[in-house]
């Protein structure tokens, strides 16, 4: 009989807290066209188109961009019963001259009607829970009464239902979309402008497509605010956990922004998150290019671990020891390896510390000496060359082992 010690139970806890695996919140599959969301599924990338939906092919065109550079789910925004009707356009002018993208409508204030228009022609439609049933708000409103609260429900609930129900018969999904930014004015006074209110706003819609029973439903938290998002998405995900709703987390920092800013603030609230094992779908919200998010989104998957879509190159700051231009040899490195999928390549300046901080690389290319490089498998030194030579080298290296594919 083996005995287990306390210190065996704290060891086995420690290793559970510092695994280098992302343990996923466990979530149902939500199927969006032919992209799954949920925990037994990548985590999927998603963006939204800036045309006029009106613009029939504009918006083809501008989703055929975003799906081209890896976007699996598009979105298109809904204002108007109009831009609904002209969805259907799209789609049939999509698959006709390129293929069947997964859709999804944003549709905002008392969209009612125009959700059910649009539902016949999208995969996912997306309501946002403060705008749904809205009102201008009231500056000299004091407080809501019992009355009132009451009343705005059984609104949301007649408005909402026929959209759920439809859902359910054509068996595509709805996204509980949640902004910090445009919380329900009843919202505000009975949580305040806080993440609680937030989780409140959504779980009010979520018990009500739960006592319709219907589950294919994907909730996001969105705020312009790294801690404010982070504090919301982990509340939402605990709450719903302990009332037996485990739906899958699109996360997203909203608004974040253009330039390094924005991805620097996009990749402390999504990648945090994600590395606790929160979110099954993710969009990069910056003032770009939509084409401009994916890689930023890619780039977040690959550093957390969810995703390998691309090479991973490891490389030193470089230091006095380096015999070499290393910003130099990085750039040709990548510039001759970048369309490779899913291998990690180290560019190291010198053998002082390069084997060690590479070891869990493919390949590596290290300064052996000056003019030399020594090219490595893994951990095993498999030959020296001129440094002129090196980059070739690295080729002829993956080549031998079957891992090189032209450009």
């Amino acid at each position: 009989m083996t005995i287990k010690t306390s210190s065996d139970s704290n060891i086995d806890l420690l290793t559970r807290r510092y695994s280098t695996t992302i343990d996923r919140r466990k979530t149902l599959s939500v199927m969006v066209g032919d992209v799954g969301i949920g925990s037994e599924h990548p985590v999927s990338v998603q963006s939204m188109i800036n045309e006029d939906t009106l613009d029939i092919e504009s918006s083809v065109a501008a989703i055929r961009r975003l799906h081209e550079v890896g976007c699996e789910i598009v979105r298109l925004t809904v204002p108007s019963l109009s831009h609904a009707k002209a969805v259907g356009e799209i789609k049939h002018l999509l698959k006709n001259t390129y293929k069947e993208v997964p859709l999804v409508a944003d549709v905002h204030h008392n969209g009612m009607k125009i959700a059910l228009e649009v539902a016949k022609h999208v995969d996912k439609v997306r309501i946002n829970p403060g705008l749904f049933v809205f009102s201008n708000p009231d500056p000299n409103r004091k407080e809501f009464s019992k009355e009132e609260i009451d009343s705005i429900k059984k609104k949301i609930i007649q408005n909402f239902q026929p959209i759920v129900n439809t859902l359910k018969e054509q068996n595509k999904a709805l996204r509980i979309g949640v902004n910090h930014g445009s919380l329900a004015e009843r919202m505000l006074f009975q949580y305040g402008d806080t993440p609680l209110g937030m989780v409140e706003s959504a779980m009010e819609f979520i018990r009500i497509c739960d006592s319709l029973d219907f589950h294919n439903i994907v909730i996001s938290m969105k705020a312009s605010r790294p801690p404010v998002m982070l504090a919301a998405y982990r509340l939402m995900a605990d709450t719903m956990d302990n009332e037996g709703f485990n739906y899958p987390l699109h996360l997203g920092v909203t608004e974040a922004g253009d330039g390094d800013y924005g991805r620097i603030k996009s990749t402390v609230g999504i990648g945090t998150l994600l590395s606790e094992g929160i979110g099954d779908t993710i969009r990069v919200s910056l003032t770009e290019a939509p084409e401009k998010e994916i890689p930023v989104a890619y780039s977040i998957l690959q550093t957390v671990g969810l995703r390998k879509t691309m090479v991973e190159y490891i490389s030193c700051p470089s230091c006095g020891r380096t015999l070499f231009n290393l910003e130099e040899v990085v750039d040709k490195v990548r510039n001759a390896t970048n369309h490779l999928t899913g291998l990690d390549i180290a560019v190291m300046g010198c053998i002082v510390n390069g084997p060690g901080e590479m070891a869990d690389a493919d390949y590596g290319y290290v300064g052996k000496g000056k003019g030399t490089i020594a090219l490595y498998r893994g951990r095993e030194e498999i030959r020296k060359v001129p440094e002129e030579d090196g980059v070739t080298a690295l080729i002829d290296l993956i080549k031998l082992d079957g891992k090189w594919i032209d450009p």
